[in-house]
């Protein structure tokens, strides 16, 4: 019977120490994505519109997780703070003309805070600092842009419709030059007269160039252009 309980107590202690050292796993990797464990500062950022940023959300810089969404306290009806943990050793890289927006962790993914780069000339960001933020662009936003542009591609749509249906009907200069049959055939009957014009013209000149009178003054303008060539 003793020996039973000692092999109860033996399982109950091993269980026992199986949980806490579970426990001190769980905690240890809870507090390193908390920064617990690391040396950290504060900056803060101001934008209008979190659109759905947690606390715990993570900070990422150049494509790194740096920290970790600390607080989001409301300042006004139109501006909403938030205090970000950074991690110290970035602090090098991060200037005080860096720039922070909201993103997210992939497609449908949970809301993040993105650090842009600053100017490297500018000094390093102190703690406690206001980061200057970009306001990023909501999916109300993008659905009212859409609407539009479809709004206008429906009016263009609609106004090239009304321009097509005028030339059908041979309204405007275009539509009575491109229906009107009248029109065409006035067109292709001037056409012909300056085309039989040009001909009376090329008769007339054949003709006086067999006039007695005008044979020698042709004649002579011709000897005229021959001897330019000479000339030159």
């Amino acid at each position: 019977m003793t020996s039973i309980n000692n092999f109860n107590k033996i399982k109950l202690a091993l269980f026992t120490g199986v949980g806490i050292f579970c426990l001190v796993i769980i905690i240890f990797f809870i507090g390193r994505k908390q920064q617990l464990f690391n040396s950290t500062f504060l900056i803060k950022g101001v934008f209008k519109d979190i659109s759905g940023l947690q606390v715990g959300n993570n900070v990422r810089f150049s494509g790194i997780n740096v920290g970790i969404i600390d607080g989001i306290q409301q300042l006004t009806d139109s501006t909403v703070q938030v205090d970000m943990l950074i991690d110290e050793q970035s602090r090098p890289f991060i200037k005080q003309s860096a720039k922070a927006l909201i993103g997210t962790d992939g497609l449908m993914g949970n809301k993040l805070i993105l650090i842009a780069p600053g100017t490297g000339s500018q000094k390093v960001i102190t703690d406690g600092s206001t980061i200057e933020t970009v306001q990023p662009i909501t999916m109300d936003e993008i659905l009212q842009n859409l609407k539009r542009t479809t709004d206008h591609s429906a009016s263009i749509t609609g106004d090239l419709s009304a321009i097509i249906g005028n030339i059908r009907q041979g309204n405007g200069t275009i539509g009575k030059l491109l229906m009107d049959t009248t029109m065409a055939n006035n067109v292709g009957t001037a056409m012909v007269n300056i085309k039989q014009g040009a001909g009376g013209f090329k008769k007339n000149m054949d003709a006086a160039s067999h006039n007695v009178l005008l044979r020698g003054f042709i004649k002579k303008k011709k000897k005229e252009k021959e001897k330019e060539p000479d000339k030159k």
